[in-house]
């Protein structure tokens, strides 16, 4: 599911979709994926920050092989412009941009995918705004969200997408004090994004780096990732680089995934 216009940086567009891979993408009408959706409960998987088009496909391919989902489900990776030809500059404005991605899929979900038999999110780093307006916008219930590496306020799931929040029916999410780019450039960036679009209470902590404030409501506890697991930001998806193997057998994002899975299938939860 594609919002970009580019391949690097650019605006953000109407979704359009496609199957395949970076070295051969096959464009789909919209007939042809309602089709395939109809009667099936669906994933969609948006990365984060800082990744371009082709990384995307890569990371999110592969996610969908870590997973290997059952045949009753559909994998679908989103694509969104959170990037920039200067890597980082941005930040504080994509939040803006991935907030309009997710308005964007959730018309589109309440227009084509009522046939669907569940939507679900999981997310990785700013995607999580993404999945959150999504579910604050939808018609319908979201069955699943995991939220990894929330690049987002703590105190998101009670105060600023409290709506989204009741909106899901089970919320999930993995956190790690390990993670640099939360401890470090989240603090900076994020009071400059409130000054652009105020909408949430700045100066609070990510809650990818300790999680919510305190279990609530539909939240499924553990999420907070043991220090000694030494998880970065990074460490959530498999690579983007394919020129890097897949799969490789110590790949942190082994545990991530069956995390991610069992969110999905509603079974009982742990760590690693």
């Amino acid at each position: 599911m594609n919002f970009r216009e580019r391949g690097v940086g650019g605006a953000t567009k109407d979704p359009t979709f496609f199957e395949g891979s970076v070295d051969g993408m096959t464009p789909l009408t919209d007939k042809t994926v309602a089709s395939r959706i109809a009667g099936r409960d669906l994933l969609f998987a948006a990365h984060g920050f800082n990744v371009s088009r082709s990384e995307g496909v890569c990371s999110l391919s592969r996610l969908e092989f870590a997973l290997a989902l059952p045949s009753s489900a559909v994998f679908i990776g989103v694509l969104w412009p959170g990037d920039f030809w200067i890597p980082v500059v941005n930040y504080p404005f994509e939040g803006a941009t991935s907030m309009d991605c997710g308005r964007r899929l959730a018309s589109y979900c309440d227009r084509n995918f009522g046939k669907a038999s569940s939507l679900s999110f999981v997310t990785h780093s700013l995607g999580a705004r993404l999945a959150l307006e999504a579910a604050k916008t939808l018609r319908r219930q979201v069955r699943s969200m995991c939220l990894t590496a929330a690049a987002i306020n703590n105190d998101c799931l009670t105060a600023e997408y409290a709506s989204a929040f009741a909106n899901s029916s089970i919320v999930s999410v993995l956190a790690s004090e390990k993670d640099r780019v939360l401890r470090l450039a989240f603090p900076v960036g994020d009071p400059i994004a409130n000054l652009l679009h105020f909408d949430h209470k700045p100066f609070r902590s990510a809650m990818g780096y300790r999680g919510p404030e305190q279990a609530v409501g539909n939240t499924v506890p553990p999420w907070q990732i043991s220090d000694r697991d030494n998880y970065d930001h990074g460490d959530y998806l498999p690579s983007s680089d394919r020129t890097q193997a897949f799969p490789v057998p110590a790949g942190k994002w082994k545990n991530t995934a069956g995390y991610m899975k069992r969110t999905f299938l509603g079974s009982p939860q742990f760590w690693p």
